[in-house]
């Protein structure tokens, strides 16, 4: 039987024999795979992804112009009923009008010649008239645009002026209440002055101050104030005064644990403390408040577009939509309501639940 030749103890030779050890050690997932793995197991968060992606999916094509390219299109008539409903009775009788005996009239009627090509061009006309649609699948509005096409481009800006206000409103909230509640101090205190200016003025006044600035100011006339960037950057320099104050008072909490300080005993800077140790732990406020912008925001572009201060005239939004509609329900036209409403409410309610079932995946304190 051969011997086992011992192995030198070099220092290389430790080295290796400890990465061999420690690559046999079983791992321990991340936070965020242990998260997905959370989630996984929640029916109704992986049901309210599912509508999430979705609607994302459908915002995207509508960026593109694959769907809802056509909504200022008329085809149908004005106010056509949904196709589940079925047209409208009418009764089509057609009146003709006295015309004059079949007699040469171009001494007496210098536009006797014309009558012909008068009638020709009429029933061109009639023909167009007829050839739109009396039914649509959600019905038409006023002048005949489809209104499911208009509800999709209308998702499309509603979701992007949302999503993209509570993602700026969540990025200035959170690096600033991090900020302010990791270093506390003067910077702390300059920050809470802020926090205070914003929160003393009514919000109310601050958006119409700020909307100002962008429909007559210094502003009006530059690239940020084109399409839906305006109402972005007014609800999300308004909206993050209430994530500032929550991830502040977590940032004050978690600064002087246990893994804070093992952080900084290995070396780790301010940065990675603050964003790659401690966010992780409180994320679950940050999307709490993420979703909570994002359904508030959604209903704050509805009041906007309503005043005249949210999305231009040449654009629609479900705002627009819900707007148009209250002139409708005088004459008895609700689908217009119905197709806004239905889509704002499917997406709002998973985009909340979603929300939820993360920040139970995230919570550490249910790990």
């Amino acid at each position: 039987m051969s011997a086992t030749v011992p192995v030198p103890a070099t220092p290389e030779n430790l080295a290796a024999a400890v990465m061999q050890e420690a690559l046999a050690l079983p791992h321990s997932p991340g936070v965020w795979a242990r998260a997905w793995t959370r989630l996984r197991t929640d029916r109704v968060g992986m049901v309210s992804l599912v509508i999430v992606v979705l609607f994302m999916v459908l915002v995207l094509l509508a960026q593109a112009g694959v769907v809802g390219a056509q909504w200022q299109s008329e085809v149908s008539e004005p106010f056509a009923p949904p196709t589940i409903i079925g047209a409208d009775a009418r009764e089509l009788a057609e009146i003709e009008a006295p015309r004059p005996p079949n007699v040469d009239l171009s001494d007496v009627d210098p536009l006797a010649p014309r009558y012909a090509e008068i009638d020709a061009r009429a029933a061109k006309i009639k023909t167009v008239v007829q050839a739109k649609a009396t039914t649509l699948p959600l019905g038409g509005d006023r002048i005949g645009r489809d209104v499911l096409g208009k509800a999709i481009k209308g998702a499309q800006v509603s979701i992007l002026v949302g999503i993209s206000a509570a993602l700026l409103a969540t990025l200035i909230g959170t690096v600033l209440g991090a900020l302010g509640g990791y270093f506390g101090g003067r910077l702390g205190d300059f920050l809470e002055w802020v926090y205070n200016v914003f929160t003393s003025v009514p919000y109310i006044l601050l958006i119409f101050a700020l909307a100002a600035v962008f429909k007559s100011g210094p502003l009006a006339k530059s690239f940020i104030a084109t399409g839906i960037a305006p109402v972005v950057v007014i609800l999300g320099a308004v909206g993050w005064t209430g994530i500032y104050r929550l991830v502040r008072a977590e940032y004050i909490k978690h600064r002087n644990r246990e893994y804070v300080r093992a952080a900084e005993a290995i070396g780790a800077s301010h940065a990675s403390r603050m964003f790659t140790h401690i966010l992780p732990n409180v994320s679950h406020v940050v999307l709490v408040q993420l979703s909570l912008l994002v359904v508030g925001f959604i209903k704050a572009e509805v009041i906007l577009s309503f005043l005249g201060l949210g999305v231009p005239i040449d654009m629609v939004s479900w705002g627009t939509m819900l707007a148009e509609s209250q002139t409708e329900l005088v004459l008895g036209k609700w689908w217009q309501l119905a197709a806004a409403t239905a889509f704002m409410a499917t997406f709002v309610t998973a985009f909340a639940l979603l929300t939820d079932a993360l920040r139970d995946a995230l919570d550490p304190k249910l790990r």
